[in-house]
């Protein structure tokens, strides 16, 4: 039912119900900029109780810095240049806290067009300030971490099939002022035997959600290894959307790997020393006995790895090296050398030598027990050693009794192996 147009009383009612208790601040302000009247909402928001409301300036709790701004608007309401204004500032309330307020004023004007009032409807947005400083500093602090990567953001339509690496990502790879690049200039790029590890048809498929690849990549510094972070976006109905990746250009840190890789001294699959492991400690022994040298061959090994896989070859190299390690001494040292070659050195006499050898062929004729894979049944497997040992009074020529040592071995696996050939006679 509609209320009768003077019914004035009724409206006033009405309107003093929805000023009292709108959930946003509501004031009535005269044209000194004092407070008439102001509902919870606003007394909350300035700190001020509502009794005490009355006839206090807004300049009173409005920063200092804010106030100008707003007192200017207000003078031209007054002169009747504009009808109401919004603004955003700042109220200190008396505890010195700051809220942030966005504020949308109306001027109430009596028949004459004379400003009787100003009505004004306040919005605490303190939430949405601090979210829009954190936002702010943290878009800063990305700017500031890309302006010290070797790369840069690319982003790939899926349903559009469209692709475009940033401005930043773009100069890196083809200088400046150059056009964006699309997939196809992209591709391009990347190396052609590392294309396959940049698929993102599994990303595209929807079929992982994320994934990093490693490529080399063709840039205005040279070839590059890129290590790039892929990630797909889904829409609300979990359908592939966007994917989006950061390429950073990871070439040092490749080859600090690369050189630890190199330098490295043990072997990574049996613990063992590798080659260079193996010269770097024996070039530290001691011995007043002198030191032999042995070269071990499995044999039956190839088989292994024919019949059962590779992982069932690492398996036994794996229990080789135990096996080995267990016929010696601290003091000597047991080399892999590669595949299934083998170099032990024993700081001792010939005797001391020709005494591990035997213990390491005996040791092998063990059958070394496999797991089936999927199954709980075992599988026994038989891989045997051919030894061949040299013995010196020093140990000036390791790379010459290691040659020596092989060419005996190779005499002991042409004459049936499993066996041990040591040469009687010192070397050289």
């Amino acid at each position: 039912m509609s209320l009768p147009e003077d019914d004035a009383e009724q409206r006033l009612a009405l309107f003093d119900f929805a000023f009292r208790h709108a959930p946003i601040g509501m004031a009535l302000v005269d044209t000194q900029g004092r407070i008439v009247r102001g509902n919870r909402s606003f007394s909350r928001m300035v700190g001020i109780p509502p009794e005490k409301l009355n006839a206090v300036p807004f300049a009173d709790f409005t920063h200092p810095d804010d106030l100008e701004a707003d007192v200017t608007l207000f003078n031209e309401v007054l002169a009747k240049r504009r009808d109401g204004y919004t603004i955003e500032k700042r109220y200190i309330r008396p505890d010195r806290s700051i809220v942030h307020v966005r504020i949308h004023v109306a001027a109430m004007r009596a028949s004459d067009g004379e400003v009787v009032r100003f009505i004004s409807q306040v919005e605490d947005i303190t939430q949405a300030k601090e979210a829009e400083r954190q936002l702010s500093e943290r878009a800063a602090q990305l700017e500031l971490a890309l302006e010290t990567v070797r790369g840069g953001f690319w982003q790939m339509d899926i349903q559009a099939r469209v692709f475009e690496a940033s401005d930043r990502l773009t100069q890196y790879i083809c200088g400046p002022n150059v056009e964006r690049l699309d997939l196809e200039a992209y591709v391009e790029k990347i190396n052609s035997v590392d294309k396959a590890s940049a698929d993102l048809g599994p990303l595209i498929r929807g079929a992982i959600d994320q994934n990093v690849a490693e490529y080399r990549l063709d840039t205005i510094a040279g070839e590059r290894w890129m290590r790039c972070d892929r990630r797909l976006l889904r829409d609300a109905d979990g359908r592939p959307l966007k994917i989006v990746g950061m390429a950073i250009d990871f070439t040092e840190e490749r080859r600090q790997i690369e050189d630890l890789q190199r330098n490295a001294q043990t072997d990574s699959l049996t613990g063992l020393l590798n080659r260079r492991g193996l010269e770097a400690r024996v070039s530290q022994m001691t011995s007043s006995e002198g030191f032999a040298v042995l070269a071990i061959d499995l044999d039956g090994f190839k088989q292994v790895n024919d019949r059962y896989g590779h992982a069932a070859g690492d398996a036994v190299l794996a229990e080789t090296a135990r096996r080995l390690t267990a016929c010696v001494r601290s003091i000597d040292h047991v080399c892999r050398v590669g595949g299934d070659e083998f170099v032990v050195v024993i700081a001792g006499d010939k005797t001391t030598g020709i005494a591990v050898a035997h213990r390491m062929v005996s040791a092998m004729r063990t059958p070394f027990l496999m797991r089936k894979a999927g199954s709980e049944a075992g599988i026994s497997v038989d891989v045997r050693a051919s030894i061949g040992g040299v013995w010196s009074a020093t140990r000036t020529d390791l790379d010459g009794m290691i040659a020596h040592a092989d060419s005996l071995l190779y005499r002991v696996k042409a004459s049936g192996k499993d066996g041990v050939g040591f040469d009687r006679q010192a070397f050289p």
